[in-house]
């Protein structure tokens, strides 16, 4: 399964994107996906970007870190195997790389052999 980001970008603070991460491959089935990031300089060597939000494989439950709560909307499309993260009123401490990360099965086999993969990543810059 490969993921593709997009939907990065340059924006002023108070601004608005959306991401998107678009999943392919052979014979797969989806379960949880994730938004991750990483900014520049504040990440430990080795160190798994920080979760920005999550959401099941149905899409009926979500979690968001604290610090995007009320700002930032994660979502997806099964029938297109896509995610996306609506992100409103950007603030400067929002600039990072965008990762997004899904848990996968492939449908041939047991679906308890669960699979991770990581897209390429998505520059997000906020300026003040």
């Amino acid at each position: 399964v490969q993921l593709v980001e997009s939907g990065g970008g340059l924006v002023q603070a108070g601004g608005s994107l959306r991401l998107s991460c678009a999943a392919s491959g052979s014979n797969f089935v989806i379960n949880a996906m994730g938004w991750y990031r990483q900014a520049p300089g504040k990440q430990a060597p080795g160190k798994q970007p920080d979760l920005v939000a999550s959401i099941t494989s149905g899409g009926g439950s979500t979690n968001y870190a604290d610090s995007v709560k009320g700002r930032f909307t994660i979502s997806r499309d099964n029938a297109k195997n896509t995610m996306y993260l609506q992100m409103n009123s950007l603030k400067p401490e929002d600039t990072a790389v965008y990762y997004c990360y899904a848990q996968y099965y492939n449908s041939d086999y047991d679906q308890s052999l669960t699979f991770g993969t990581w897209g390429q990543g998505t520059q997000v810059t906020v300026s003040s």
